[in-house]
């Protein structure tokens, strides 16, 4: 009865996406803040509809979409793009994450948050939402020098957040020393870099040879969950880890035609459970909790990272409007931060309530509202013409 159950739902939830999918051209709002919407109302923060029995799957569920996203988004990393925008990709992901740090870090403690712990919020802050980026930009349909560029910044800005976040956890006093960061960062970030590498160079000369030119589904799928299983074997980012597999294939396989060809026609399926699902575990009653200093912290990221783009689009050759568009269009936040915050919480016990809270309120925000910007954005600076 339990499989009938969860086989049931399962077709439900995907009929459901194909429905708000379907609504989203419609309204011409991303099929990202439909299916959050759905999940939400179908979850224990709405009509708690969803069996327990399938939110189980949702760690796993998320690891294998992220990897597929983390794949796409290393494919942006090719040699002919990072030639033509790295950097500006360079310049505009340091500067969003180091004025997103700066800014509400030191906002927070002039509202009277201890130093430390406005510290280790603003290192949260920093974190975005590949998935939902990747999925906006994908359906815009658009493609072209600030698209392209966004890409490139999606696929980095994490990894400059989650090294940014190591470091704040030494300045707030609590962890050991420097070098257990250096051997943590190297472990994690540098671990999966070469992980990715590994796999990514027999993947480039291998995949694509039995179908000329486009890799096989089977082929797809097996080097995805190759990817994240050792990712998470070796206790390394599976993030970084796809990100890495996905630039050196990119980069490589000169045989390949379209690479992620099949990746793309596999991750949407994934992509609908793992957003569904999402918005069924967002808490909504944190919301309440949130008070002027949650009010703040959510005012302070969006000016720190309009700010953060344009210095960044100033100190990488950006031309035209477009440098005000790059900060904004960066806003939604997931998975990452809550995984920051769960971090942090374990570190300073001290603070862990008000972490998870403002974090998770913060993240329900901007998961939510902040794909219908980045889409508007996309949409406007299309319609604008200018250059990147």
């Amino acid at each position: 009865m339990e499989n009938a159950v969860v086989l049931t739902t399962l077709g439900v939830l995907f009929l459901a996406g194909l429905v708000a999918d379907q609504f989203g051209s419609m309204t011409r709002l991303p099929r990202v803040t439909m299916l959050l919407l759905l999940g939400l109302g179908a979850g224990q923060a709405g009509f708690d509809l969803i069996p327990e029995d399938v939110t189980l799957w949702f760690d796993a569920i998320s690891i294998v979409a992220l990897t597929m996203v983390a794949f796409l988004l290393g494919g942006a990393l090719s040699r002919d793009n990072l030639l033509s925008h790295g950097r500006a990709i360079l310049a505009i992901s340091v500067a969003i994450v180091l004025a997103t740090l700066v800014m509400v870090s030191a906002g927070l403690i002039l509202v009277g948050v201890p130093p430390g712990l406005a510290l280790i919020l603003g290192a949260i802050a920093t974190a975005t939402a590949p998935a939902a980026m990747a999925d906006v930009i994908r359906q815009s349909g658009i493609s072209n020098p600030f698209t392209d560029t966004l890409k490139g910044i999606v696929a980095i800005d994490d990894v400059w957040g989650l090294l940014v976040f190591s470091i704040a956890l030494v300045l707030a006093g609590q962890a050991a020393s420097w070098g257990d960061v250096a051997v943590g960062a190297a472990r994690d970030l540098g671990g999966a870099v070469v992980l990715g590498i590994v796999l990514g160079i027999p993947a480039a000369q291998l995949t694509g040879r039995l179908s000329p030119g486009e890799p096989l589904q089977a082929e797809a799928i097996g080097v995805v969950f190759l990817s994240a299983g050792l990712a998470l074997w070796f206790e390394v980012s599976f993030l970084v880890t796809g990100m890495t597999v996905g630039a050196v294939v990119t980069n490589l396989a000169r045989h390949h035609e379209r690479a992620f060809h099949e990746i793309e026609n596999l991750q949407w399926p994934f992509m609908i459970l793992f957003f569904l699902l999402a918005g069924a575990s967002l808490e909504v009653e944190a919301l309440f909790l949130l008070g002027w200093t949650g009010v703040i912290y959510m005012v302070l990221r969006i000016v720190a990272r309009w700010i953060g783009g344009i210095v960044g689009s100033w100190i990488g050759g950006v031309d035209g409007r477009d440098k005000v568009l790059f900060g904004p269009a960066l806003l939604p936040q997931a998975g990452v931060a809550v995984g920051m915050a769960l971090v942090a919480g374990d570190t300073f016990p001290q603070w862990a309530a008000s972490i998870m809270a403002l974090t998770i309120a913060s993240t329900v925000v901007f998961e939510i509202m902040g794909p219908p910007i980045t889409l508007a954005i996309i949409r406007r600076q299309a319609r604008g013409g200018s250059g990147s």
